[in-house]
């Protein structure tokens, strides 16, 4: 780093830029397959009736997040175009061609993106649940001010990316020390390959190895996030201190997030939450020596127009002020996970799996087409990410999100069906297309079933023994009855 420049962080811009922009084309495509059954005009939940709500009192308007539709009226269509422009835009980006002009132009660019997703995810209630929106919400913020080709990075945002990273990593890591006992006595991980939201390949084949292992990762867990993540702001001592170590102290603070979080997307399925966390760990990859451009104009500081310096610094000093709240969130008794403090999800909280699951239990949604409920033969619909037919091998979907999978492993750690849910069941026995688009199979090929129940089973991964013997990947067994059958005239 050289002043006002960040010359040693070109190619981490690079990264940066596109890296951030994949993940929004990754957003807006999975929100164009996904919003309208979900949160559309017919959807589960939908968000005109939320929007309605909304704008039924000036105070309700101002208990939602900035949105596009409460200026423009939501429709489905609307809502697809919007998705359409924001892959657009990020397939530019992708291939760097905003990034060819003035820095204004990826400005504009990502604050388009940003923008954009912001008013999908202020209306997507709890199908938008999730620390990774707001995470990308955020990268995308900062990335606008990375700035073009034709200069160097502005320092300001390179550190801003680093503390950024730093929330994440380091919030993540006292998040787990001040929640459950298995973090601390190290069995975290003998339970959460197997009880994770979404398993993935080779989730089982983690879930097997031997216990001391298990405890080696949880010890490297704590060391990458609450020790390493310090090491991300080592560059800024070569500010004052000439020499190559502090940038090679960031670049190996960066190789060991990546590493870790290479290993969470081997064995898991946490749509873009680590993918963001590997793009983000490349703003700490330095190019140690690479030479400060001259300012030979007086418009211009360390090769970066003035006016783009005033910007970038304006920036820095206001993510100070909106940085307060979350900086006070990590010394906290009572930490927040996945907080925001303002209305445009801003300088925010992040946290992830405080407390791990100790057992499985799955909630299977079974239809049949005969008429006595009592004697009916029942079968499955099977979703495409989420554990159900025990033979089938748990496949990749990250960076991709299955928001309804999501949610249906959330089920059975609450008290009560959310309303989502009841929808959801009157959607099947309707056979409404969009909504059995959502699934891996509907064992009716399209025709409506007379009932529909829910039953819950304990599932748990096949020893060896038993994937030789059986040729099974889960083990389960059935628990209790959640929603008894049901159909559209009861």
């Amino acid at each position: 780093m050289h002043g006002f420049a960040a010359v040693d962080y070109v190619l981490a811009r690079e990264v940066l830029q596109r890296g951030i922009a994949a993940l929004y084309l990754v957003a807006f495509v999975s929100t164009l397959n996904q919003f309208r059954p979900l949160l559309g005009e017919h959807g589960l939940l939908p968000a005109p009736r939320l929007l309605e709500w909304a704008g039924s009192s000036p105070a309700r308007r101002r208990m939602l997040h900035p949105t596009l539709f409460t200026r423009v009226r939501y429709t489905d269509r609307r809502l697809a175009a919007l998705c359409g422009a924001g892959i657009a835009i990020a397939a530019a980006l992708v291939a760097g061609l905003p990034q060819l002009g003035p820095p204004w132009l990826p400005m504009i660019a990502f604050l388009l993106l940003w923008g954009g997703y912001l008013s999908i995810v202020s209306i997507g209630q709890t199908f938008y649940g999730f620390g990774w929106e707001m995470l990308l919400l955020e990268a995308g913020f900062l990335a606008a001010f990375l700035g073009s080709r034709d200069q160097p990075p502005q320092t300001v945002v390179i550190v801003l990316v680093w503390w950024l990273l730093f929330r994440l990593e380091f919030g993540a890591g006292m998040i787990k020390l001040r929640g459950g006992r298995e973090w601390r006595d190290l069995t975290a991980l003998t339970y959460h390959h197997e009880t994770q939201p979404m398993p993935g390949p080779f989730s089982r084949q983690a879930h097997l190895l031997p216990r001391w292992f298990h405890e080696l990762e949880v010890i490297g867990n704590h060391f990458a996030q609450l020790v390493v993540p310090w090491l991300l702001f080592a560059p800024l001592v070569g500010l004052w201190v000439p020499g190559p170590v502090p940038t090679l102290m960031g670049t190996a603070a960066a190789a060991v997030v990546i590493a870790t979080q290479l290993w969470l997307v081997v064995t898991g399925n946490f749509a873009w939450l680590n993918w963001a966390t590997i793009v983000l760990a490349f703003s700490a990859v330095g190019i140690p020596d690479a030479a400060a451009p001259a300012s030979a104009l007086p418009w211009m500081i360390d090769g970066t127009p003035l006016v783009w310096v005033i910007v970038t610094c304006a920036l820095g000093a206001a993510y100070v002020v909106i940085s307060v709240p979350a900086a006070r969130n990590l010394v906290a008794h009572r930490q927040l996970m996945n907080a925001s403090f303002n209305r445009w999800q801003l300088g925010n909280a992040y946290g992830a799996f405080g407390t791990v699951t100790k057992q499985r239990i799955e909630y299977v949604v079974e239809g049949t087409l005969d008429a006595d409920a009592a004697t009916a033969g029942w079968r499955e619909y099977e979703f495409k990410g989420k554990p159900g037919d025990p033979t089938r091998v748990p496949r990749w979907f990250a960076p991709y999100h299955l928001r309804l999978d999501w949610l249906m492993w959330f089920l059975p750690l609450g008290r009560s069906l959310d309303d989502w849910f009841a929808m959801f069941v009157v959607r099947l026995l309707e056979a409404d297309p969009p909504t059995l688009a959502l699934l891996r199979v509907d064992p009716f090929e399209g025709e409506r079933p007379r009932w529909v129940r829910t039953v819950a089973f304990h599932y748990r991964f096949a020893t060896r023994a038993e994937r030789r013997e059986l040729g099974v990947v889960w083990v389960r067994e059935r628990r209790w009855t959640v929603l008894a059958p049901v159909s559209l005239g009861g």
